[in-house]
């Protein structure tokens, strides 16, 4: 007969590790024996759940020793068990377990090879992210100790057919995977941990085994194996295991029905292990001799809370009206993301007010971490955050996925600019250097449509621009030069790339890594240097190395997977970096503030501790039975419910509100733009405070923020900018279209003519409504040049493919010009019906399309100014009189704009018509001025006349001319401003430079009425 288990639990309110510390010591003898304890300490072992409750566990010795120099007993984590001396005495001789790349390399292959069974054949990124879903559920599997390959065939007789096809795949899992692992000689990971832990117990069952004490401490929730070591290590003589926070207030019916996603279900769990009730588990409830008041935790908040979690069947005892003590903890409802992060760094910072006072940032949020971590440097404050970053966001590993991603998109501007501005590209120069040279590169040839693929099109885009003499381009040899160096430096990948055909994956790899380490060089280091520096570069070398050693088990893969594949391969790896701290002393991360994933946090104690990131979906995590088998069909493999997790960060959160003196509860009012949802126990809790007339406090930190960036004073908003030149520096030519911007945005014109500020176009510029209307306007150009005033019997045929022509000249990607080619065509429908009926009523005598034409001004007072213009068509009638047209494709101005003068484009070519500005041969009064919208739409075009009869539309030229003399002659006067948008009913649809002038600032306080 077994012995009987030996366990304790220590009360949530104390601080676990202080407690186990001292109670450590006591049982060495220090209360008894003052001369030999010291000795009797560092013999034994204690078994925590992780490596950072162990080290936490070491200073809590140093603070119960008082400083005494002791040698500590073995102090390790679950994980970390010695299997020496197992195998030393014969009792332990397992294989290998197998490499996690390996593991990875070979599921990706099997997943490629069963592609072909289901239809639908995965690249190999796809098959590489499935193969990490496959392991994760061979690790549930293992952990939970149940056999997948004889449930899931009794799974597939019972659920339908779409299940059934899920479960053939898994035949990778029950059938293919281990018979690999048998003909190898390896093991899983997790079966291999089982099988060491089982192991240990059994050794420690031994009836000679009666040595050192051996105590586990600290577990929560408890697998099939590590539950058999708990209940050998409580067993035996000397053993021992410690639970924190067990809730002894339930009753024995409610513990043991529990649900999966409580609290104390971890516990009940361990309990069932170790073959215990409750009432056998012995209560650590003395405080520490030497503890320090202002660190107690009210043993009434625990005794709250736990009310608080309560299970549905007892939730009776909330009628209790007595109030609750939750003294010391408050809450932040920040609004979102961004002023959680910011709010919880003031917490954090103001921690740092009152000596030895250490905070910490509990969350399972790493984006909320990340984030902390940023705002507190504006203090000069640096942190430890124990997760870590991610591998894929560290700059190497950046690095690697644009050059990759660049090669693939074919050099595109925005993905060759996005690597040549990375701070590791240098190309053998320095990295400023590098990315002068690519800001020379952007604005010569890459703004405006993207080149042809590849470094030839890229050569023969410079040349282009080169030879445009309004490029204006600046060192057009050193630009030839920087493209052939970066040719070389990437040739080895790009080879690859342009071969069309499927490569061997470690041959992709190795070109990658030498491509990244020749772009990377710099005129001081190798490209080596630079990369795999630090503890980033190291650890991604490792991954990159372990992947280019298995990767040969994968057959050959299209070149445009390489992207996907160093994300799917670096995805979920963390690396602890030290980049922040260059130019920095080592160890520059403040001693007294920390950040805390749930599992780091468990057993720690600080003085105040913030716990973010509370809404559902986060902390807790969503209930997610995974991607294979829905809940039932989990259940019936024996698999845990996903409750379970749920229920491990329910205690976590329980134990992380005990941690600290004062708790700040934080959770966000919106995540990524959406309403975010309070986490359940915020719910409960708020509920529970209600009924008995209570609230949270709030905590200050929302109000600091507030204050943080205001300026002194009331608030100024910002007034609109009334910039007044010299009049010698203001503008003597505009175009046409050009007045109608002066009068609607005079700013615009300063910016443009005075400040010389012209907008870069987009990169990678795709056509737009201005590329249909060139289209059109070149089609409409081509067939009147060709025909001019005569009309053709074939007017209709010759339309249409001067329509297409202009379509075809224009280059477009194959998808725009088949969805633009038949609007075109009912245009040119429409203008060969109009025009017919037009001719019929009065034919022209001449036309002619795209005039250039320019006025002079006179006797202003700043001196002459000349007025530019190109008209669409010029018609000239057999009576002398002209037609002027207008073509547009989006919208026509309305009448009362033209007659107003605010749409005066079309009238001042009348005008400078009149005066000669288009030539003699297209000189007189104008009898018509016609607007045609041609959309192509379902209605395909539409005509606006200008004025009821020439009576009228004379005047309107009259007025217009006077109105333009007049806007020039006022702004002759240096006291003028050009302001911005100054009618806002006016204002221009679209122009360049609202945000120069601020627009957006200075009308929001006049909409306010300041």
């Amino acid at each position: 007969m077994s012995a009987p288990a030996d366990v304790a639990a220590i009360p949530g309110h104390l601080r676990f590790l202080d407690v186990l510390a001292d109670r450590w010591l006591r049982q060495a003898g220090r209360d008894t024996d003052p001369a030999g304890w010291a000795e009797a300490v560092g013999r034994g072992m204690i078994v925590l759940p992780t490596r950072r409750a162990a080290r936490a566990l070491t200073e809590a010795f140093l603070r119960a020793a008082d400083g005494r120099v002791l040698l500590l007993p073995r102090i390790v984590a679950a994980g970390g068990l010695d299997e020496a001396p197992l195998a030393l005495a014969g009792v332990l001789d397992l294989p290998p377990a197998v490499e996690p790349m390996q593991r990875l390399a070979v599921l990706a292959r099997m997943i490629l090879a069963a592609g072909d069974n289901f239809g639908t054949v995965p690249t190999a990124d796809q098959a590489w992210l499935l193969a990490q879903s496959l392991a994760e559920l061979i690790d549930e599997a293992e952990r939970a100790e149940t056999d997948l390959a004889a449930t899931l065939p009794q799974l597939a007789e019972t659920h339908a057919e779409h299940w059934q096809k899920t479960l053939d795949f898994l035949a990778i899992v029950t059938e293919a995977w281990p018979l690999w692992l048998a003909e190898q000689g390896l093991m899983d990971p997790v079966e291999r941990q089982n099988a060491l832990l089982r192991a240990q117990a059994a050794a420690w069952e031994e009836p000679g085994d009666a040595g050192e004490p051996v105590w586990a401490a600290g577990f929560t929730v408890a697998s099939p194996a590590l539950g058999t070591l708990l209940a050998a290590i409580a067993r035996r003589p000397g053993g021992l295991v410690v639970l924190p926070a067990l809730d002894r207030s339930l009753t024995d019916a409610d513990f043991a029905s529990l649900p999966d996603s409580h609290a104390q279900a971890g516990l009940r769990q361990v309990l069932a292990a170790l073959g215990v009730g409750r009432e056998a588990v012995a209560d650590w409830a003395d405080l520490l001799p030497s503890h320090k008041p202002e660190c107690d935790i009210p043993a009434a908040r625990v005794a709250a809370l736990q009310t608080v979690l309560l299970p549905e069947q007892a939730l009776g005892e909330w009628l209790d009206p007595h109030p609750a003590d939750l003294s010391g903890m408050s809450r932040l409802d920040p609004a979102d993301q961004q002023e959680e992060a910011a709010s919880i760094a003031l917490v954090l910072r103001d921690a740092l007010q009152s000596p030895g006072r250490r905070a910490a940032l509990i969350t399972p949020d790493r984006g909320l971490a990340a984030r902390v971590v940023v705002e507190l440097t504006r203090f000069g404050v640096l942190i430890d955050d124990s997760a870590g970053e991610p591998l894929l966001s560290t700059p190497p590993a950046i690095f690697l996925r644009l050059l990759a991603e660049a090669c693939a998109d074919g050099l595109a501007p925005v993905a060759l600019l996005a690597l040549l501005k990375h701070p590791l590209a240098a190309a053998g120069r320095a990295a400023g250097e590098c990315r002068r040279l690519a800001r020379l590169l952007e604005l010569a040839c890459l703004r405006g449509p993207a080149p042809a693929p590849g470094f030839d099109g890229l050569h023969v885009a410079l040349r282009l621009a080169e030879a445009d003499p309004r490029r204006r381009m600046r060192e057009p040899e050193a630009l030839h030069g920087f493209l052939d160096d970066l040719q070389n430096r990437l040739e080895p990948l790009l080879r690859l790339f342009r071969g069309g055909v499927a490569v061997a994956l470690p041959d992709l790899l190795d070109a990658l890594v030498q491509a990244a380490e020749a772009l990377a060089q710099t005129d001081q280091l190798s490209g080596g240097e630079v990369l795999w520096s630090l503890e980033e570069g190291n650890a991604l070398a490792e991954r990159i190395s372990a992947l280019a050693g298995h990767a040969g088990l994968l057959p050959p893969q299209p070149t445009r997977v390489l992207a996907g594949l160093l994300e799917a391969t670096l995805a979920g790896v963390a690396v602890r970096s030290r980049r922040a701290l260059r130019g920095r002393e080592a160890g520059a991360e403040h001693p007294r503030l920390f950040i805390w994933g749930l599992l780091e946090a468990r057993l720690q104690s600080v003085e105040i501790a913030v716990l973010g990131g509370l809404v559902e979906g986060v902390w807790p995590p969503a209930a997610d039975p995974g991607p294979w088998m829905s809940r039932p069909m989990r259940a019936q493999a024996g698999l845990p419910s996903p409750e379970q997790r749920v229920g491990e960060t329910a205690h976590d959160f329980l134990t992380a509100c005990c941690c600290a003196p004062e708790i700040v509860l934080s959770r966000p009012g919106r995540r990524d733009g959406s309403p975010a949802v309070p986490a359940r126990w915020l719910v409960r809790l708020d509920a529970w405070l209600q009924g008995r007339g209570q609230a949270l406090a709030l905590h200050p930190a929302a109000s600091w923020l507030r204050q943080l960036d205001q300026p002194d004073g009331p608030p100024r908003p910002v007034a609109p900018p009334r910039p007044s030149p010299p009049v010698a520096l203001r503008p003597r030519r505009l175009s046409v279209t050009e007045i109608e911007t002066w009068m609607r945005d005079p700013y615009a014109i300063h910016a443009r003519h005075v400040l010389r500020l012209t907008a870069l176009r987009p990169l990678e510029e795709a056509a737009d409504a201005a590329d249909y209307g060139t289209i059109v306007h070149d089609a409409l150009a081509g067939f009147l040049t060709a025909n001019g005033a005569a009309w053709p019997t074939d007017a209709g045929r010759q339309l249409r493919g001067a329509f297409l022509d202009a379509l075809e000249a224009a280059a477009l990607r194959p998808a725009l010009a088949a969805w633009w080619r038949p609007r075109l065509l009912r245009i040119a429908d429409w203008v060969a019906e109009t025009e017919a009926v037009r001719r019929a009523e009065r034919p022209p005598a001449r036309i002619a399309t795209e005039c250039s034409g320019r006025a002079v001004l006179q006797a202003l007072p700043g001196g002459d100014f000349e007025l530019r213009g190109r008209a669409d068509r010029i018609e000239v009638n057999p009576d002398g009189g002209l037609c002027l047209l207008d073509y547009k494709t989006g919208t026509l101005p309305r009448g009362k704009e033209v007659k107003e003068g605010w749409s005066s484009q079309l009238v001042l070519e009348a005008a400078m018509a009149r005066i000669g500005a288009f030539g003699p041969e297209l000189a007189g009064e104008t009898a018509g001025l016609v607007y045609w919208r041609l959309s192509g739409g379902h209605e395909p075009g539409s005509e606006m006349r200008v004025g009821k009869d020439e009576a009228e539309l004379q005047e309107l030229v009259d007025r217009c001319w006077e109105a333009l003399r007049g806007l020039v002659a006022e702004y002759d006067d240096p006291s003028q401003p050009y302001l911005s948008q100054p009618r806002p009913g006016s204002a221009p649809r679209y122009t360049d430079y609202a945000l120069l002038a601020r627009v957006a600032e200075w009308s929001a306080a006049r909409e306010d009425g300041e």
